[in-house]
């Protein structure tokens, strides 16, 4: 007997290492109404019934209460929970709060399996009803690397020092279920107006004769019409990411992949470039379009919001994520709208910027084995078909996003999203966001001057990477 168990035994051991479940039946049933308590924003409850159904047709015993909350309320809620002990089971923070949330704690790793039981009727005529536990691999870093686009890894793959045995570790701290990349919204009918038949690729001459001529202004000066929604700050929508990805393309480094030192003002090292600050060009790029002594002209601080000029037809390109899709459609509905892809510099490795949202598993969950077998079941491809085809959404699965390049309106996104990627690591993306704004608004306003500014942002962003911030 003893020496059957023990090839039983050894026999799932060798089915473990292979990366299948091992099964082991027995007859008693699993702990009964195992509640999860999931936390998201954007996506009403409609979103992940079907996934959740499917997941209870396999785990009857679990019973996902999901949560819906507003962006606005959403994270303050959140640190409550953590704060009284009633943080949820599952939750969805932004790819930009993965290494503050690993490093107080509040999420926790990926287990390499995990273990759940299922029930299974067998029999033909007489029928038994007998319950198998099953065990689910994880999946291994190179799996992660090879199933995800590129940005994915570096945002929920963290390496960290144990204190207790000074040894390096690393930890997966979340999937996402969709993604986003920042594209160009084009309104069609005020170039149709200009005459002009082709939409900018570059940042180059065309797209600034472009802008010129999309650009109107009133006997006083005043802006009436802009031709694109670039050089200010806190009246244009994600600005902070627009001037990030300007100067990405322009070859500079944001922070490191540890999130321990912003790097916007580091003097490259080649002997050529030693007079050079990488961001600056973009920079300089970016605030042009504010300055009412350059030709390109076609925005100032005192304008309204971007989005709202958008909608009203007062402005014919600006750059955003899809979320905005529904405000501009619900605003202008017979807008001639055209998405297409972020512009580039002519001759560089495209650079696109990310912008998502990663599912996970806080550390205070009590039934973490059971939340994270159900996110590692909702973030295969079967089930993330299920959302993306819901939520018209880009996939974050590589295999996939041949398929979404097909479709007319997500497309500019997908084709994006392999060279897309994002450099926040720190504490308080918020704050970071708000530093870029204001030495925008600085540098527009006079402020202040251009090197002055990226030697402040600098510094400025380094505090915000600070744990104590």
């Amino acid at each position: 007997m003893r020496k059957k168990l023990k090839y039983l035994l050894l026999l799932c051991v060798f089915i473990l290492l292979s990366g299948e479940s091992c099964k082991v039946s027995n007859s008693t049933p699993p702990e009964q109404n195992i509640p999860l308590v999931y936390w998201r924003v954007w996506d009403g409850p409609d979103t992940f019934q079907p996934i959740i159904d499917r997941y209870n047709q396999l785990h009857p015993q679990v019973s996902i209460q999901y949560r819906m909350l507003k962006y606005e309320e959403y994270e303050q809620k959140l640190l409550e929970s953590f704060a009284s002990d009633q943080a949820p089971d599952l939750l969805s923070i932004h790819n930009t709060w993965t290494r503050k949330y690993q490093s107080k704690n509040w999420i926790s790793p990926m287990p390499a399996k995990t273990s759940m039981v299922y029930p299974i009727t067998k029999g033909s005529l007489k029928k038994e009803l007998v319950y198998e536990k099953r065990e689910r691999i994880s999946p291994t870093l190179n799996t992660i690397r090879e199933k995800y686009v590129d940005m994915v890894y570096n945002d929920v793959v963290i390496k960290t020092t144990n204190p207790k045995t000074d040894q390096k570790e690393t930890g997966v701290y979340g999937f996402p279920m969709a993604v986003d990349t920042l594209v160009m919204f084009v309104n069609r009918d005020l170039f149709n107006n200009a005459g002009i038949t082709n939409i900018p690729k570059y940042w180059d001459k065309d797209f600034q004769q472009t802008v010129r001529k999309l650009t109107k202004q009133d006997n006083k000066g005043q802006i009436i019409q802009s031709g694109v929604a670039l050089g200010g700050g806190n009246n244009i929508e994600r600005s902070g990411d627009i001037l990030s990805v300007l100067m990405m393309q322009n070859g500079t480094e944001m922070m490191n992949l540890e999130g321990t030192q912003v790097t916007i003002n580091k003097v490259p090292s080649t002997a050529e470039d030693q007079s050079k600050i990488p961001g600056l060009d973009a920079f300089r790029f970016y605030t042009d379009f504010a300055n009412p002594a350059k030709e390109v002209y076609a925005w100032n601080i005192n304008m309204e919001n971007s989005l709202d000029l958008f909608i009203r037809g007062k402005v014919a390109m600006m750059f955003g994520y899809s979320y905005m899709l529904p405000q501009i459609k619900a605003g202008n509905p017979k807008m001639n709208l055209f998405i297409t892809r972020l512009p580039q510099i002519e001759g560089n490795d495209p650079v696109n910027f990310g912008n998502y949202w990663v599912e996970g598993v806080t550390s205070k969950s009590k039934y973490k084995n059971e939340a994270w077998d159900f996110l590692l079941f909702a973030t295969e491809a079967e089930q993330a078909r299920l959302y993306l085809d819901i939520t018209k959404k880009l996939t974050a699965i590589r295999s996939m996003v041949d398929e979404q390049k097909q479709d007319l309106e997500i497309g500019p996104y997908a084709e994006q999203s392999l060279t897309a990627k994002s450099w926040f690591r720190g504490y308080d993306t918020n704050a970071a966001d708000s530093i870029i704004k204001d030495e925008i608004e600085q540098v527009v306003g006079g402020r202040i001057d251009l090197e002055s500014a990226i030697e402040e942002l600098s510094a400025k962003v380094q505090q915000t990477i600070n744990p104590t911030f």
